[in-house]
């Protein structure tokens, strides 16, 4: 803008102050330069010449001032006689475009003259020219080149030139300011004929061409992708596949023109092309070409790309798969063995396998088998699968086992597998994983020194499996003790790495660390629950978090909580507890309490909630003391006054009467005695407590010889008849027929009983004894008395070797002194 202004000025003041003539106006003075185009910071030299006849000088003192832009230049007058003539240098000129000014010092400034001068570079020959034919209509030739580097800051023409050995024909093509690619029409050029091409570049301070090329248009041509029509597998020749292709539907006209051809090929497992393509020269489309010294029994995906002699490569075609001749496998199998045990608690060996680097499986549907004999067959097998790994349970004594890979065309050879027993050896230690990516890990261990020790077995599998052909493991030697393990380790998900020694005879402890290739905060945060809550202390537990849920190793479960006033605690849990205990906690307050659990990756807050607190009111508690005290006492005195009462009513409630058979008759039990044995209410039936037994026994009337004394045969013919009256549990010699009972007395009838008896409390078999205290009144042997008062010489009453019998001299008894046996004669004077 500035530039602009003073080249308007310089004009407009030219024109003001020229001197007029009829026949054109003249400046008042003239600026001379040496160029007003320069190379960026050379020197310029500018001269100002003032007119005589200029009206600004007429009849003055002239001083000339410069000014470049807008800033003032220091200038020195050329020695003459009217001093109207300056002169100016500018050491380095170091912009690309500017005004040079000269100016008249009046009242104002006055510009009488300028000049403009632009600066900048000479252009650079072009780079990198090169050439590229189109076979597909319209066919055309396209050139590109590089201006190179540096800017010249002026501007800058191209010209494309072009020269056909041949013909002898030259064209020149011009381009516009700053386009560097022309494209060739087809009369320009010939397919198969020879031209030199090159590029000029011109502008105010010089020109440059490029280098020029020499080609010929078709060999210049960048071919469309080509074609695979079929790949075939060649029969009989192993490792050999054969491909037909051909050019596109423009390019078909080269058919008859050898091309160069390249191939490359992926097994249908990998992901990555093989590193070097396959060059086949000089091909023609007809031709199928074979290759071959591929790997047996693979698929393969197969691309090309072509080219005409030393043109650019097309791109790569479209894959297309093909599968090589099936062989048996061979090489060996790598493997590892280690003793399990299943859900029958036996011990089974699983072993795993994965191919060596020599082994080829050279076929598809490849199956693996176990056997304990080295030559192939049926007999011997131990397990046949198309897994990674087996269980089986070898044969007793048996010291090795063959592993073999079998396909449709045959069996591998077989590897030697040793049958290694587990031993109660602990070498291992400080087993840590070290993460890289998300595609290796890092595994160091120590291990204790042992002349046996043979070397380590590093095992890892996904925790998250089941399935043990995830399992994968590496074997080293027993001097190392780091390994990096390489695989696709799936983030946030756990990984089970063991460390397994090797001896000589056997196979040792491990050492099993849980790792992760990355961790973040875990998905959920555990619910705590509460387990008891006590005056000032509080029980929370909670569950483990679920694995897939962890997303990294725990590292600690940290319990805050607060009232609403005080400040925050945290408490940090025991990782297997999964509990803690708030303690010192103020019974007048609510505490709102939070989880955060963290692992290496992240932490997360659960949320939050309250716990109100039991509280516990003095008076209340002292209340409670004062009623148990006064109850506990109330039931002392009570007890106490219940044993020294004389109140029969009351004593008989807790201690019922045992009443003595010694002074006893049927007729007092069952008015005097059991009255007074129990309780009487209204309209209530006498209780039967006290009554455990009753027996009637109906004896026939006439016995025979043999039967005539029942009561004088043993203890175990009649019962409990003899014992119950003459024994005693305090006499020696006592033996009844019922160890948890103590009977008092039996009760036999000779006739029947005609009279009812509805509340008999005859006391036969009670299981409370005697007081120790009483004595037995009862006589060892009585006298049955018959109804005519004559006495009887039967002894009824046991086998005390007392009882003898004995005629009775006096008829006068005193009935009283037996009240057994006057119970007894009136029961039978009423059967009679």
């Amino acid at each position: 803008m500035i530039s602009t202004s003073v080249s308007v000025i310089v004009v407009l003041v030219a024109f003001v102050n020229g001197a007029r003539n009829e026949d054109d106006i003249q400046p008042c003075a003239k600026v001379q330069t040496s160029s007003s185009v320069v190379p960026l910071g050379s020197p310029v030299t500018a001269t100002c010449v003032i007119r005589d006849d200029c009206p600004l000088v007429v009849g003055r003192a002239v001083h000339i001032a410069w000014r470049l832009g807008d800033r003032f230049l220091p200038s020195s007058p050329v020695a003459n006689e009217s001093g109207r003539v300056s002169e100016v240098v500018i050491p380095s000129f170091n912009r690309t475009r500017e005004f040079l000014t000269c100016c008249v010092q009046a009242s104002p400034l006055q510009v009488v003259g300028g000049v403009e001068i632009r600066a900048g570079y000479p252009p650079e020959a072009p780079q990198n020219l090169s050439c590229q034919t189109n076979l597909t209509t319209p066919n055309t030739l396209t050139c590109s080149w590089d201006p190179g580097q540096q800017e010249t800051h002026l501007r800058t023409k191209y010209s494309l030139h072009t020269e056909i050995w041949d013909s002898n024909e030259n064209h020149t093509y011009e381009l516009q300011p700053g386009v560097h690619r022309y494209t060739i029409p087809r009369s320009g050029f010939g397919f198969f004929l020879d031209m030199k091409i090159y590029v000029k570049a011109v502008n105010e301070l010089g020109e440059a061409t490029s280098a020029p090329i020499v080609l010929e248009p078709v060999g210049a041509a960048k071919f469309d992708p080509p074609t695979i029509l079929k790949i075939e597998t060649m029969p009989k020749k192993y490792g050999c596949l054969k491909l037909s292709w051909s050019l596109s539907q423009h390019q078909a006209w080269m058919h008859v023109f050898h091309l160069n051809l390249e191939v490359r090929l992926m097994t249908a497992d990998s992901s990555q092309w093989n590193e070097q393509p396959i060059l086949v020269n000089r091909v023609k489309t007809t031709r199928s070409v074979d290759q071959c010294r591929l790997l047996h029994g693979t698929q393969y995906l197969v691309q090309i790309r072509v080219r005409y002699q030393q043109s650019p490569w097309s791109e790569w075609s479209s894959s297309q798969s093909g599968v090589t001749l099936d062989s048996a496998p061979t090489g060996r199998l790598d493997w590892w063995m280690r003793v399990s045990g299943d859900h029958m608690n036996k011990q089974l060996n699983i072993l795993f396998w994965k191919p060596s680097k020599q082994f080829r499986a050279n076929g598809k549907n490849v199956s693996y088998i176990v056997s304990v004999k080295k030559l192939p067959g049926e007999n011997g097998k131990l397990c046949s699968t198309m897994e990674n790994y087996c269980f089986f349970q070898p044969p007793v004594r048996a010291k090795k086992v063959y592993l073999r890979a079998v396909n449709a065309a045959g069996r591998s050879s077989p590897t030697e597998v040793r049958i290694y027993l587990p031993r109660a050896r602990a070498v291992i230690s400080d087993v840590t994983v070290i993460p890289q990516d998300d595609r290796s890990m890092l595994v160091q261990w120590r291990s204790l020194l042992s002349s046996s020790l043979t070397g380590f077995v590093v095992e890892w599998r996904p925790l998250l499996q089941t399935d043990l052909s995830f399992t994968q493991f590496e074997l080293t030697g027993r001097n190392q003790t780091l390994l990096v393990i390489t695989g696709s380790f799936e983030p946030y998900k756990p990984y089970g790495i063991s460390v397994y020694p090797r001896f000589k005879d056997g196979i040792g402890l491990p050492q099993t660390v849980n790792a992760y290739s990355r961790q973040k905060a875990p998905s959920i945060v555990p619910k705590i629950q509460i387990e008891n809550i006590w005056e000032s202390r509080v029980e929370l537990t909670w569950d483990e978090i679920p694995l897939d849920q962890r997303n990294g190793i725990i590292q600690n479960y940290k319990v805050f909580y607060c009232d609403r006033k005080g400040p925050i605690n945290v408490v940090i849990a025991d990782l297997e507890a999964r509990r803690v205990m708030l303690r010192d906690l103020n019974n007048v307050f609510v505490y709102e309490v939070f989880m955060m659990v963290s692992t290496f990756g992240g932490s997360r807050n659960g949320t939050t909630f309250e716990i109100p607190m039991k509280s516990f009111d003095a008076v209340a508690v002292v209340a409670i003391v004062i009623v148990s005290v006064v109850g506990l006492l109330l039931m002392v005195i009570f007890s106490v006054m219940t044993c020294f009462s004389n109140n029969k009513r009351l004593k008989r409630r807790f201690w019922p009467a045992v009443p003595d058979p010694a002074n006893s008759s049927i007729k007092r039990w069952t008015s005097e005695s059991t009255q007074d044995s129990h309780l009487a209410f209204d309209n209530e039936e006498p209780n039967p407590m006290y009554l455990s037994h009753l027996s009637f026994l109906d004896l026939t009337v006439k016995l025979t010889k043999e039967d005539d004394d029942p009561w004088s045969s043993s203890a175990e013919d009649t019962s409990d008849l003899g014992e119950s009256i003459c024994g005693s549990p305090f006499t020696p010699g006592y033996s009844g027929s019922n160890s948890d009972s103590v009977p008092y007395a039996t009760v036999v009838f000779s006739g029947p009983c005609n009279s009812p008896t509805p509340h008999v409390y005859l006391r036969s078999e009670s299981t409370q004894p005697l007081l120790e205290t009483e004595e037995s009144f009862s006589p060892k042997c009585y006298h049955n008395m018959a109804t005519n008062g004559m006495p009887s010489e039967q002894c009824f009453f046991g086998p005390s070797h007392d009882c003898v019998p004995v005629k009775g001299a006096d008829p006068a008894i005193v009935w009283d002194d037996f009240p057994f046996l006057r119970a007894l004669s009136l029961n039978d004077t009423q059967n009679g």
